[in-house]
């Protein structure tokens, strides 16, 4: 990173759960570009895939980080099982004494959920699991990371999901599982903040827009270097973000020594980039929340101008 953030988070420490790829990966490399240590977790590996079957992994997540200007720490961990994360944030304690950052982006869902099927006819037992995989590591993490955190005054903890608060309200997202999913995370950074404000950290909810993931990038058969592709199939893509936009925000809310006034509140990537002044990495401030509401949902042809 060459900007105001560079060297801005040195000596600091995060964790980034669900670091394999997609905002978590983006995150984690941002973090490291402002210099912090940051343990990334995630099922798939270089010797061992998790079902998702993709190449990417926490090692390569690691290598990033520190190839960035930080200290990238790759650790397998599932977190769906709570001695594996209690063994993460053991090691944490052990190597570091501290934990500054905790970035919840545990996800796991994209081949779970069924567009616009009712709960009655979506599959069972991939919906449950969507809710274990998006709702319960997120507690469980928490469960375990927060004693750390709240060691020294200051900490933050940021809530990864899909959609503020007041689209969430007003928005059918998706599904009836995908929908209560990503709501509970919305609620989740709410009940953390009412536990740790008063202790003396911050915790809120934080949302990308239309994200540019390996996984999107995929389904529309183009690669970061010709995305503009897809915008032959829906022009609206021409509102998406890099992984590295949201990446930005977290590390300009971490390096925010005010930060506490954003406890308790949904926050988006493209809202931060006008307070922190951050762009992504074309140079542009895509706005999509407000984009989404004015032009794709009202029905308007897709046109960017003044959204990014």
């Amino acid at each position: 990173m060459s900007g105001p953030l560079e060297g801005t988070l040195r000596g600091k420490v995060a964790l980034v759960a669900g670091a394999t790829r997609g905002a978590g990966r983006g995150i984690a490399v941002e973090l490291g570009a402002a210099g912090a240590t940051v343990y990334v977790t995630g099922r798939s590996t270089r010797e061992r895939r998790s079902e998702y079957d993709r190449p990417e992994t926490v090692e390569d997540t690691a290598d990033l980080v520190t190839a960035a200007g930080g200290r990238g720490i790759a650790v397998r961990t599932d977190h769906l099982v709570p001695s594996e994360v209690q063994a993460l944030v053991t090691r944490v304690a052990d190597e570091q004494g501290r934990l500054d950052v905790l970035v919840n982006d545990i996800w796991g869902g994209e081949k779970l959920f069924e567009w616009d099927t009712p709960v009655w006819e979506h599959d069972l037992d991939n919906g449950l699991r969507l809710l274990r995989l998006a709702v319960e590591t997120h507690a469980i993490t928490n469960h375990h990371a927060l004693p750390l955190l709240l060691r020294k005054p200051g900490g933050l903890v940021v809530e990864m999901t899909d959609g503020t608060a007041a689209y969430n309200r007003d928005t059918y997202r998706v599904s009836f599982f995908y929908d209560l999913a990503k709501s509970s995370v919305l609620r989740m950074a709410f009940a953390l903040a009412q536990e740790l404000g008063p202790r003396g950290a911050t915790a809120l909810a934080l949302t990308p827009g239309w994200l540019r993931s390996e996984m999107m990038l995929d389904n529309y058969g183009v690669s970061e270097e010709n995305w503009r592709d897809a915008l032959e199939r829906n022009p609206h893509f021409g509102i998406s973000e890099t992984p590295f936009y949201v990446g930005r925000a977290v590390a300009a809310l971490a390096a925010d020594p005010d930060v506490a006034r954003w406890n308790g509140d949904s926050l988006s990537s493209g809202q931060l980039a006008q307070v922190y002044g951050f762009t992504d990495r074309d140079g542009s401030r895509p706005d999509a929340w407000r984009y989404l509401v004015e032009v794709q949902d009202a029905g308007k042809p897709a046109d960017t101008a003044g959204y990014r």
